[in-house]
């Protein structure tokens, strides 16, 4: 089985280089923000717990806190239980003053105080960028193009969830807030919407991917209306043939294809000798000498004269 987009995705995302340093930060905090949980120790010490089903994610966060100087960590793999499931990756960093000053530069933590959300987004754009990068690093998931449009992002924390849909605001991205059980959900179902956040974060070969998609399955629906439409007027085209035939026979049976005047006499016995000719064909066969509106007018006149007899009969 290959994976999944959003796998596709983290793993081009984790692997952007040349990053600012403020830029840095801001993705690392947006990813502690969806994805970490803290612990309290002695001393009023605190440590983290980081779980993600992305490997790559993994590392990239074991790696930032090695770069802090926290050196008590551990990594442990959860083994999937169900199928179809992916194995999850636990990244925990015992209680130290270093994990006190690492949740402190990431805004976390302010004045020895575990904050509830964020201040505010980031203000450089760039910045805000590598905040929604973070934030799908952390909780993010996206479907295939193929199944349908539909982007989210999913955090425990309301204030962390309504700071994204500001940030999404900034980049002209309206996106939904919804709760799902103890989560909070952002989320974007409009192919445009999302094609412009994978631009926004970076994953550039995602979004080539995207919109091939995208380009297939608009011309595919494009042909299938086309198709449909044709198919609806040939049924209308041999509806009305049938009709006309029907009628004619039943002019024929009671008085005689004789008794039409002359011009409707002669449309009756085109038709009959086209029962299945468009109405183009009809007036190629009149060797253009009538129009196709002409052709139309006698038919219609010649479907009324019919009806007229037939009703007659009926009194």
């Amino acid at each position: 089985m290959g994976l999944s987009f959003s796998t596709d995705v983290k793993n081009e995302l984790v692997r952007l280089e040349d990053l600012n340093s403020c830029c840095i930060h801001s993705e690392l905090a947006a990813l502690l923000w969806m994805g970490g949980v803290v612990s309290f120790g002695g001393q009023r010490m605190l440590g983290l717990r980081f779980i993600t089903e992305s490997a790559a994610v993994a590392r990239k966060v074991l790696r930032a806190l090695k770069k802090e100087e926290i050196s008590e960590t551990e990594v442990k793999v959860i083994r999937a239980l169900r199928l179809k499931k992916n194995n999850s990756y636990e990244l925990r960093a015992a209680p130290s003053l270093a994990v006190v000053n690492f949740l402190t530069k990431m805004g976390i933590l302010a004045d020895g105080v575990l904050l509830d959300r964020p201040d505010n987004p980031p203000r450089r754009a760039c910045c805000r960028k590598a905040w929604l990068r973070g934030a799908f690093l952390g909780g993010g998931s996206i479907n295939r193009p193929e199944v349908e449009y539909h982007l989210e992002l999913v955090s425990q924390n309301e204030g962390f969830a309504e700071t994204l849909v500001q940030t999404l605001r900034s980049f002209s991205l309206h996106a939904g807030l919804t709760s799902r059980k103890q989560d909070f959900v952002v989320y974007m179902k409009e192919g445009n919407a999302i094609t412009s956040f994978l631009g926004i974060v970076g994953a550039h070969n995602a979004l080539m991917e995207f919109e091939n998609v995208r380009i297939v399955k608009g011309m595919r629906n494009q042909v299938n209306r086309l198709v449909n439409c044709e198919t609806a007027n040939l049924a209308k085209t041999v509806n009305a043939a049938v009709r006309q035939v029907e009628l004619i026979r039943w002019i024929a049976s009671q008085r005689g294809i004789a008794s039409l005047p002359r011009t409707l006499r002669e449309v009756a016995e085109l038709r009959l000798a086209n029962p299945e000719a468009t109405l183009q064909e009809l007036v190629d066969a009149f060797d253009g000498k009538i129009s196709r509106s002409g052709m139309s007018h006698r038919l219609r006149a010649l479907e009324r004269f019919g009806e007229e007899l037939q009703a007659g009969e009926a009194q």
